[in-house]
């Protein structure tokens, strides 16, 4: 992954804030299951639980889960460089970085938002909310900064390979535009998710059958291959504090999405019980996830090259995802803040959307601003919640036995949604 070494995490009262965030969240998921085990949990706008599961995924990841992989494998396996990461194979430790034990931050703040809030309202508090919102446009434009920053590594073609050039400049303003366009309408977002998670599906088809049918490899090896994801699991309990620096990093930036990941998809859950909903957030995306580093993985090892158009589908169905991540943030923000299509007329609620995704998204280009400073906030907000509801809000919490009484099972909401 591109980044500068002076962006990762200082100091040892981050790691120290970071890992208390950490614990307090594993903390929380197991005391929700304990409690709320089989309850029904149904979102304000229900949709079918394949269409939630697109949304989740499509929503909580973007382009560094297609581009990033072929980057890191090597600084994994350099276990004489990184001894740290000698307890697994790179594609356990690439596993660990993105899938499995991390998605229950989303089940955790889903959850949260579809059952708990309704009763809190912890997040109507004025302050809370510019805190939130705040956090959402941040990390809104840091998402757009990554892609600007990967493309010359992406697109050597466009470029020298390093420099970003005014192409790259015209695609994020693109991107950035179709997000914001698509978050006018919630049907809109729905139709992008459903269609990126078939692209993507595609994607990994085309390239498992170049490797293991056309190619040399057979499916017996991709087999193998997958099966060294048994590492990461033997060896779960190194990921649930930050292994070195880097994974720090990784660990506050998916702290940053949680809260919104989490109150964006609240809104979309299909009526399932809550152990359901932990494995369609934990294990779903975490068998794609798998099956896509499998097929990297093996690439990188056999040393397959990337043909141009694959590397172009890659790109595409990347980009796809950084668009579907922004429409379901912009989306978020605008609702909390009530600057809605609706409400401002969708010219102006376009322009003003770009414009400020845009301008902040340079602010992380001149190093402004730190995906780490957005990350320890959210944490802030975890233990500010968990402390409002132990002094004013205890016993509204523990009545809970249901969704709220407001949202009906009805598939058909969506439609009628703005």
């Amino acid at each position: 992954m591109h980044y500068n070494d002076k962006e990762q995490p200082e100091g040892d009262r981050m790691t120290l804030w970071l890992s208390t965030g950490l614990i307090f969240t594993f903390a929380a998921i197991a005391l929700i299951l304990y409690r709320w085990w089989d309850m029904q949990c149904i979102g304000v706008t229900p949709v079918r639980t394949l269409t939630f599961i697109a949304i989740l995924f499509t929503s909580g990841l973007d382009v560094g889960l297609i581009m990033f992989p072929l980057t890191e494998f090597g600084g994994y396996g350099n276990v004489s460089e990184n001894p740290e990461y000698a307890f697994a194979n790179p594609l356990a430790i690439e596993f660990g970085f993105w899938a499995f034990l991390i998605w229950g931050f989303y089940f955790l703040t889903c959850f949260y938002f579809a059952i708990i809030e309704p009763r809190v309202k912890f997040f109507e508090i004025p302050m809370v909310k510019l805190v939130n919102n705040v956090v959402i446009i941040g990390t809104c434009a840091f998402t757009a900064y990554l892609l600007l920053v990967n493309l010359p590594w992406y697109l050597p073609q466009l470029g020298d390979g390093e420099s970003v050039v005014p192409a790259f400049y015209l695609i994020v303003f693109l991107s950035i535009a179709l997000a914001v366009y698509s978050s006018s309408k919630v049907k809109y977002i729905r139709i992008l998710s459903v269609g990126s998670s078939v692209l993507f599906i595609t994607l990994i088809a085309g390239m498992w059958f170049r490797a293991f049918v056309l190619g040399k490899g057979s499916p017996a090896d991709f087999f193998g291959t997958a099966g060294m994801l048994g590492e990461y699991f033997a060896n779960i309990h190194h990921f649930v504090l930050p292994i070195n620096d880097y994974h720090e990093f990784y660990l506050f930036w998916w702290f940053a999405w949680s809260i919104m990941i989490g109150q964006f998809t609240a809104r979309f859950v299909s009526g399932i019980k809550t152990w359901q909903l932990l494995i369609a957030m934990l294990v779903v995306p975490s068998v794609a996830i798998g099956v896509w580093f499998s097929v990297l993985y093996y690439y990188h090892a056999e040393g397959l090259k990337i043909a141009a158009f694959t590397n172009i589908a890659m790109i595409s169905v990347g980009v796809l995802m950084v668009i579907n991540s922004l429409d379901s943030l912009i989306r978020l923000y605008t609702d909390n803040l009530n600057l809605t299509a609706q409400r401002l007329g969708r010219v102006n609620y376009v322009l003003f959307n770009l414009v400020a995704m845009v301008g902040l998204t340079m602010l992380f280009k001149l190093d402004f601003l730190r995906i780490q400073w957005v990350g320890a906030l959210v944490i802030a907000l975890y233990f500010g919640c968990f402390g409002y509801i132990l002094l004013r809000k205890r016993s509204e919490v523990a009545a809970i036995q249901t969704s709220p009484k407001e949202n009906i099972l009805d598939f058909r909401k969506i439609e009628l949604a703005g």
